[in-house]
């Protein structure tokens, strides 16, 4: 089935899931400021008649997120004052991010940017312009919301332009697409990919060993065999895989499919999101017990993003 007609599976409604998973509606939140978006895919692996599992806490909203906590804001890294326009960002020396679509594959309730103003969707000729002009940088990482939420026809349009900047060397791309619907690695997009002039890097996330199956891991080897690396970034979250147990089975997931461990980020301070806050401490402690049992190169960085700093600050 083509990916824009799974798409269209994804759950949506509360009332909807709650009755697929068994669940007394009451128990979520029916009005949530981040609309429910799920892949059918995820659904399906989610646990019923209980609210502990792992992929449902990253995508059902629940009471937890009406909660005021102090410290958690509507920009926690600070987007709005690093645009360079209305869909171009950057922090860091060497690499700009293109928000390539406000749109996803999946609603994560924690999601940084759920409250970003995006600007005219898929149009980009301000963003290539001003790229450019501008020869220090080198990387473009295309964000957003989800690149792969567009068209294959303006994913090689944008290609097309890109590959004909000289000092554009690298094509990154953050994506979750493929953890939740993974027919979205299509073999137009492959191609896209295969005939670019540029190296490319993939960046997905995912935060637990539910989120792959078969089709995930094999949508993911067919980027990897166009001699692609495909890194793995996580976030820290309290519920989810905030134990040993979880993290080194995401781990050896990754690892055992070629997979990169990148990043494990501490969360960004996203307002509704205080009750998946897991401290520091912690997570330096299970970084500490991560490398009593798995190799040095299934190792994140566990890092968290400061407004202003010109690198992810390690910790």
């Amino acid at each position: 089935m083509p990916w824009r007609k799974i798409q269209r599976t994804n759950f949506r409604n509360i009332k909807k899931l709650a009755e697929f998973l068994e669940l007394d509606p009451h128990t979520l939140s029916s009005t949530p400021n981040f609309p429910l978006n799920l892949p059918l895919r995820l659904a399906e692996k989610i646990e019923k008649k209980t609210l502990d599992d792992p992929i449902l806490r990253q995508f059902v909203p629940l009471p937890e997120e009406k909660q005021n906590a102090l410290g958690f804001v509507k920009d926690p890294v600070e987007d709005s004052n690093f645009c360079k326009s209305d869909k171009l960002l950057q922090k860091y020396q060497g690499r700009a991010l293109l928000l390539a679509s406000s749109a996803c594959a999946m609603h994560c309730r924690y999601c940084f940017r759920q409250n970003f103003s995006y600007g005219e969707k898929s149009a980009f000729e301000k963003e290539i312009m001003l790229i450019r002009e501008d020869t220090s940088i080198e990387e473009i990482i295309l964000s957003g919301g989800d690149p792969l939420s567009l068209s294959n026809k303006i994913l090689q349009n944008l290609f097309d332009e890109i590959d004909q900047i000289e000092h554009i060397k690298l094509i990154r791309f953050h994506t979750r697409f493929p953890i939740g619907i993974p027919e979205r690695i299509d073999p137009k997009f492959l191609s896209i990919l295969e005939t670019s002039s540029k190296q490319c890097v993939f960046v997905i996330h995912a935060n637990h060993a539910k989120e792959f199956d078969r089709d995930v891991c094999n949508a993911l080897k067919s980027i990897q065999k166009l001699g692609i690396p495909v890194l793995l970034q996580a976030v820290l979250l309290r519920g989810v895989n905030d134990n040993t147990l979880s993290l080194k089975a995401l781990l050896e997931m990754c690892i055992y499919n070629g997979i990169q461990p990148y990043y494990l980020h501490q969360l960004d301070r996203i307002d509704g999101a205080a009750h998946f806050e897991v401290a520091e401490e912690k997570g330096r402690a299970l970084i500490k017990e991560l490398r009593k049992c798995l190799p040095g190169y299934a190792i994140p960085s566990y890092v968290r993003e400061i407004p202003g700093e010109k690198n992810k600050t390690p910790l």
